[in-house]
């Protein structure tokens, strides 16, 4: 092991500098014999000699023109070490775990992460999908930093933030005979094959659907599911069935699709933001500062 430290090799690039040992040690506000010995230190654990010494001049040795480039590199990166570690510290680079369900994504979600790696470039965004109970239990394990998902989170440890207040709508294949009905409800669809999304992923949201659908006096009758929002997208244009989805789809390109807002449904789905209130990382507190302040005006 080398045991020698930033002290010797500081004192060695002086003396490389100024190829003069007294020059050397008035910019380094050290004696002349301090330093010298400082250099003899360094050269006996590098075990050569550095520099060519003489009554009349120092030089570098081969061995010492080597050590000069390797150290000049070797200081240049700790000293972006030092840098990266005080903006880490800072909030203002490192890495935040990010995971979003369907509805974040093809809502505002893309907009907000834009906006955040402008203002921070040097705070990478790592985006994983995961349905809302996924990101719950990811979030308790901080196994992610933050989540986009329905509803939120009780829990007293976490905090969130409303990212979208979205209305629920009907998808009707085009060709659907209630297409261009006006006052479209939830009860109008009572008689049709549903498309929906599966248990696994989509529990949440089917339990309040059927919740809905039950208000209004039927279960709807599911036809056929999907793990994903372009599954359903792609059985309702294939004409399968009809969906219930977020107004969000408005932002997604479709086919063979059509949109109609629902009536008799008032409730809205909410897309929060949530991470833990006492995070360590400061990215994390930089992050919640941001939806705070800049994403809230």
């Amino acid at each position: 092991m080398l045991r020698f430290d930033l002290r010797h090799l500081r004192c060695f690039l002086q003396v490389a500098q100024e190829l003069h040992f007294s020059r050397a040690a008035e910019r380094l506000h050290m004696a002349q014999p301090a330093l010298s010995r400082t250099i003899r230190e360094l050269e006996a654990e590098v075990g050569t000699a550095l520099f060519q010494r003489s009554t009349r001049q120092v030089s570098l040795t081969v061995a010492g023109e080597a050590f000069l480039k390797e150290c000049r590199a070797g200081l240049a990166q700790i000293e972006r070490g030092v840098a990266k570690a005080r903006r880490v510290a800072e909030g203002t680079s490192g890495e935040l775990r990010v995971a979003y369900m369907d509805f974040a994504i093809n809502g505002r979600l893309p907009e907000l992460v834009r906006l955040f790696r402008e203002r921070h470039p040097e705070i990478r965004l790592e985006l994983h999908y995961m349905p809302t109970s996924r990101q719950q239990a990811a979030l308790l394990e901080r196994r992610i930093d933050i989540g986009f998902m329905l509803d939120g989170m009780g829990s007293e440890v976490m905090t969130s933030y409303p990212l979208a207040e979205d209305s629920y709508v009907a998808l009707l294949p085009a060709t659907h005979r209630l297409a261009d009905v006006p006052g479209l409800t939830l009860s109008a669809l009572a008689q049709e094959p549903f498309v929906i999304g599966t248990g696994d992923d989509w529990f949440g949201y089917r339990e309040t659907i059927f919740a809905m659908c039950r208000q209004r006096g039927f279960f709807p009758d599911i036809i056929q599911e999907a793990s994903s929002s372009q599954g359903i997208f792609g059985l309702v244009a294939a004409g399968a069935g009809v969906s219930v989805y977020s107004s969000c789809v408005r932002n997604v390109q479709r086919r063979g699709i059509v949109v109609r807002e629902l009536d008799d449904v008032r409730a809205a789905i909410s897309i929060r933001a949530v991470w833990e209130r006492e995070h360590p990382s400061p990215t994390v507190q930089r992050f919640a500062e941001f939806l705070l302040s800049v994403w809230g005006r």
